[in-house]
């Protein structure tokens, strides 16, 4: 589970299966105090996610660099044999569930769950200035993991 900000766009492709997948970076902090010098020190780690089918589509659809996200999935490693014939490996978490943490853009404002009875997820925009925002009602499609991913189906 990790809480980051996206270092850049989704990049969504189909694989030869016609499987949804999307990659998105992620970036993490971590602040502390060093002892010797009492100065504030921020730790930054980069990580590589990978979004499959439904999951993948929205991400792409409704995700853009600077946004938080909260992750959930798991750790997979995948090596191959480069061009240059050199042996390379990847560490990336493959996303199994997905909360989209900010409002419209960067801002920092998260969403705010809009009144309503209905079991579907209604979300509210934040506010511009001291106007009130218009309230987005749309339903956030259901997201069901399948069958196992073969690594040769991923396309990058």
């Amino acid at each position: 589970m990790i809480i980051g900000r996206l270092t850049r766009d989704p990049e969504l492709r189909t694989t030869p299966s016609g499987s949804s997948v999307c990659q998105i970076g992620l970036a993490t902090n971590f602040v502390y105090n060093n002892q010797t010098t009492g100065q504030k020190v921020e730790q930054v780690e980069y990580h590589n996610v990978v979004l499959w089918r439904k999951l993948g589509e929205i991400a792409a659809q409704y995700l853009k660099k600077g946004r938080r996200v909260y992750i959930e999935g798991r750790l997979q490693t995948r090596s191959w044999d480069g061009k240059d014939g050199q042996k390379k490996s990847r560490t990336e978490i493959v996303g199994e569930n997905m909360i989209m943490l900010d409002g419209g853009g960067a801002t920092g404002a998260p969403y705010a769950p809009a009144a309503s009875s209905a079991p579907s997820q209604n979300f509210s925009a934040p506010a511009q200035s001291s106007q009130q925002a218009p309230v987005i009602n749309e339903e956030l499609p259901t997201i069901v993991q399948g069958e196992d991913i073969n690594v040769e189906d991923i396309p990058f």
